[in-house]
This record gives structure tokens, C-alpha cells and sequence, in this order.
């Protein structure tokens, strides 16, 4: 599956959508981030139930500053609007690979919970 280009535009809708989502931040001038490239790329062949997405920081400047991102590539997991993951730095595929497992693993009812708890916490 290729991987679907990321803008102020459809950001919500995409990522909001339910299932695993992965978010490349990343710029063209950014070596460690043509490098990972190729690595994201394999990766989105390989798990074709994920939808694969990337932000262009230079073109997409508010998306970046919306999420704090100051290093690129900095990738973002989300899954069922829930952010589990999200670090600066490329990744070897096997890395990559081991990253979308646990994803893949995490008992979302759980989490859930906890983010309607914290939330529940803010307010009161």
C-alpha cells in the first residue's frame, strides 16, 4: 500500500479513522529522512491493513507545530484516535516491524479507559 500524503486538510479523517495509523514526519533537505524512506515504505508493503501516512514538515508547518515536532523524522503511532507512540529518530525495519507488533498488541479497551479517566480527572 503506498502511503497517503498527510496535510492540515485530511489529517483528522485519516488518522482519527479506526485501525493503526503511522505518521512519518519528515522534510526533503533531511538526510536520516530519505534514508528511512525506503524502511517506511517496506514497511507499508508488508501491513497493508495500516494506513501509512506522511507530513511534509516544511509544507505542513502547522501539523508539525501542532504535535511539537522539532527533530524530523520523528514517527507517531495512533491508533483508534489514541497516540501510543511517538519519537524522534529513523528505525532499522526490524525495529519497525517490532514497533508495529506491539501496536498491533495493545488492549485498546484498556487504554480507553485510562485516557477517559485522565480526562475525567481534568475536568473535575
Amino acid at each position: 500500500m503506498a502511503t497517503v500524503e498527510l496535510t492540515t486538510e485530511n489529517f483528522d479523517e485519516v488518522v482519527g479513522a479506526d485501525g493503526i495509523v503511522l505518521v512519518d514526519f519528515w522534510a526533503e533537505w533531511c538526510g536520516p529522512c530519505r534514508a528511512f524512506g525506503p524502511t517506511y515504505e517496506a514497511a507499508s508493503n508488508k501491513n497493508e491493513d495500516i494506513v501509512f501516512g506522511k507530513v511534509d514538515t516544511e509544507a505542513q508547518q502547522e501539523l508539525a507545530a501542532t504535535f511539537g515536532i522539532r527533530s524530523i523524522p520523528t514517527l507517531m503511532i495512533v491508533r483508534e484516535g489514541v497516540v501510543l507512540f511517538s519519537q524522534p529518530g529513523a528505525l532499522p525495519g526490524n525495529a519497525l516491524d517490532d514497533l508495529i507488533e506491539q501496536a498491533r498488541n495493545v488492549d485498546m479497551t484498556e487504554v480507553h479507559a485510562k485516557v477517559k479517566e485522565a480526562q475525567a480527572q481534568q475536568q473535575g
